[in-house]
């Protein structure tokens, strides 16, 4: 049955209740929510996905950094990404190269190339460039719980590596950090190694600049061109590159021995033998630019009568007339020819000290206008004048073949004229460029300068010495450590002698003058009263410089007393009968290995924590231990044997090791050494 209502009445609608409201609201929230809950699920699947096609064998690539494990699953390196965030949906991964092409900033090009050279080393390519000019490009290393090794010659040298403050990014770039201490030394290479068996080479390609914040326990790793004494390459955008390779090994012996086999050269020859064996005898500490004839020939004499062997004589700075001149002054050395054939009449070799510059009053300053020969201003018309520590001059451009030549023919006349035996070529740095310059071929990285001018001592190299090392581990001659003053401490001083030549032989040179004994007899730049060294420093000093690779003697022993005398003679034969031998024998194995002669202690030992952070012992390859005195006062020190046995120099014999000695006594005559005893003589 059907009612009907009349068209013009309306049915009432039943109004919902309270009740019903909240019902319906709380079905649409719940609508609501489970898409979104379907939606975020969705998403962080395909994120999570995508994360997992963007790791690599024992590195998380995440969109701000990524971190790197070792084979046990500890975490090992650590790095972040300031300069951007990388858009991972523009990430993909094909073999062993993960590549994205976007970051927050725009278009990018990054990838992490995974290398597997061997089954207990793994690698890493890391590359970011950017494609916009006058930008840069910045990583954070986070160093955590490891200590880190290698870098640069510092003004203040701590090993392991120890920074304080903040710094943000610089050159890193060849300085003489006696003049200039804030900056990076003349011995640097973009290599650090860690004591959790992780190493990092930034490539030579990078306009590289490194700061530090010693709160976070961070070093800044920067590309960029802008504000900065790089350039980019004839015919290339000025776009930053940041790329380096990061490896992982066993242990932190292991991992830097297969760096150094993989991206270092070797030198190709070893010094004269004598290096190794005899003292060199330099005037500069007693006659500074007063020497002459007359006291180049006491000084000589001096060295027999107090029955001192010698390497050679090196004449240091002013026996030329002018700074560009390559002969002798005729009024401070009037028969130069007959002084050097009485010289090599009393079994002396002599060796003369050189720079790079040509200051405006040499004769030779016309000749380097007139050929060409100076590094230039940057439009190329004139000569760069710079100013060093002996005037004002230009300085010979190494990229120019014809400047090569010229200079090297000097020296050659030089030596055909008097009989020299090599060079103490001083100076090179880039820090006596100037600061805007053209050479004949550009330079993208200034430090290539330093790197041609240490080219330059391969004709002499038996007897030179250079101050600088940039990509030069070839050049098979003496390193000198930038000048020391005559203090105890780490900056410059005796304390820093041992993490300099430690961390010289981590960035692979082998071959190490550790420059003058007693040093120069300055404090902070400022002469000393007494014109000589503190005596017990001196002392130190000597005996720590007779188990170094090569001995140097500027302030001579008979300054002081016989005690003195009887101390330099003693360890000068110790140097010549226990250590020489030691040392000629490694030097015959770096041309093939590239292992270091002078080792840190953790080379025998390399998962032992407490061996990481000694820095004031080290070894002469892996059986010679030295372990000297190095604070005032002191005749006993703390002595840490690694695990093996030892026989001590007084011809104690431990056995029960890893030990710490404390308070060791060791006389003021005496340096504490240790013999490394194979277990075959252990047991007859």
């Amino acid at each position: 049955m059907y009612t009907f209502l009349p068209e013009n009445i309306t049915p009432v609608k039943q109004k919902a209740s309270k009740e019903q409201k909240s019902m319906i609201g709380a079905i649409i929230l719940g609508l609501i929510l489970v898409i979104a809950a379907v939606v975020s699920w969705c998403y962080y699947s395909v994120s999570l996905r995508k994360a997992e096609r963007l790791k690599t064998e024992l590195l998380d690539l995440r969109k701000d950094g990524f971190v790197i494990r070792n084979q046990q699953g500890r975490q090992v390196f650590r790095v972040t990404f300031e300069s951007g965030v990388l858009d991972l949906e523009s990430c993909s991964k094909y073999g062993d190269i993960l590549t994205c092409t976007k970051s927050d900033k725009g278009k990018l090009n990054f990838f992490i190339q995974t290398v597997n050279p061997k089954d207990t080393v793994m690698c890493y390519r890391v590359r970011w460039e950017e494609f916009v000019e006058d930008t840069e490009v910045q990583h954070t290393m986070y160093w955590d719980d490891a200590h880190w090794y290698g870098g640069a010659e510092m003004s203040t040298q701590h090993w392991p590596i120890k920074l304080f403050g903040y710094q943000e990014p610089k050159p890193f770039v060849t300085s003489d950090v006696y003049s200039f201490r804030d900056r990076f030394g003349g011995i640097l290479e973009r290599y650090w190694l860690s004591s959790n068996a992780a190493a990092i080479k930034i490539n030579d390609s990078v306009p590289f600049h490194l700061g530090w914040n010693s709160t976070e326990k961070s070093l800044f790793f920067e590309a960029r061109y802008k504000d900065s004494p790089y350039k980019a390459a004839p015919g290339h955008h000025p776009f930053p590159e940041l790329s380096y390779r990061v490896c992982v090994g066993s242990d932190v012996t292991s991992i830097h021995k297969y760096m150094v086999r993989r991206y270092f050269n070797k030198p190709m020859k070893i010094p004269a033998e004598n290096n190794f064996k005899y003292p060199i005898w330099s005037t500069w500490a007693l006659y500074k630019t007063d020497i002459d004839q007359d006291k180049l020939l006491r000084f000589a004499e001096k060295i027999k009568k107090n029955k001192f062997n010698y390497s050679h004589i090196e004449i240091d700075d002013m026996y030329s007339k002018t700074y560009g001149d390559f002969d002798f002054d005729p009024v401070k050395f009037p028969n130069a020819t007959e002084m050097f054939a009485k010289m090599k009449e009393d079994g002396f070799n002599v060796t003369l000290w050189i720079h790079p510059f040509i200051n405006y009053n040499s004769s030779n300053f016309g000749v380097g206008i007139e050929r060409e020969l100076f590094v230039k201003e940057p439009n190329g018309r004139l000569p760069a004048m710079v100013q060093w520590w002996n005037g004002i001059g230009a300085i010979l451009d190494f990229t120019n073949p014809n400047a090569r030549d010229w200079f090297q023919n000097n020296l050659k006349r030089l030596r055909t004229k008097y009989g020299i035996s090599s060079f103490k070529f001083d100076a090179g740095e880039t820090s006596y460029l100037p600061e805007q310059f053209s050479t004949y071929r550009p330079l993208s990285d200034p430090s290539m300068f330093s790197r041609r001018y240490t080219e330059m001592a391969i004709p002499f190299y038996d007897r030179a010495e250079v101050r600088v090392g940039y990509q030069s581990q070839n050049i098979s001659c003496f390193f000198r450590i930038i000048d020391r003053d005559s203090v105890w401490g780490y900056e410059l001083g005796l304390k820093s002698l041992i993490p300099t030549v430690l961390t010289i032989s981590m960035l692979g040179y082998p071959f190490i003058l550790p420059d003058m004994i007693g040093g120069n007899i300055y404090t902070n730049g400022t002469l000393n009263p007494d014109k000589i060294p503190d005596r017990e420093l001196y002392i130190r000093w000597l005996e720590l410089s007779a188990f170094m690779p090569s001995m140097q003697f500027s302030v001579p022993p008979w300054l002081y007393d016989q005690e003195v005398i009887e101390i330099a003679q003693k360890f000068t034969q110790i140097h010549a009968t226990l250590v020489a031998p030691l040392l000629l024998e490694l030097a015959g194995e770096v041309t093939d290995t590239g292992d270091p002669i002078i080792r840190p202690i953790w080379w025998i030992s390399p998962n032992d924590e407490t061996a990481h952070k000694i820095d004031s012992q080290f070894l002469i390859g892996d059986t010679l231990m030295v372990a000297p005195v190095l604070e005032p006062g002191k005749q006993e020190r703390d002595v840490y044997l690694p695990e093996g046995h030892w026989r001590s120099y007084k011809g104690e014999y431990f056995q029960s090791t890893p030990v710490l000695l404390t308070d060791y006594p060791v006389d003021l005559d005496e340096v504490a050494y240790f013999i490394w005893v194979s277990e075959e003589k252990v047991n007859t």
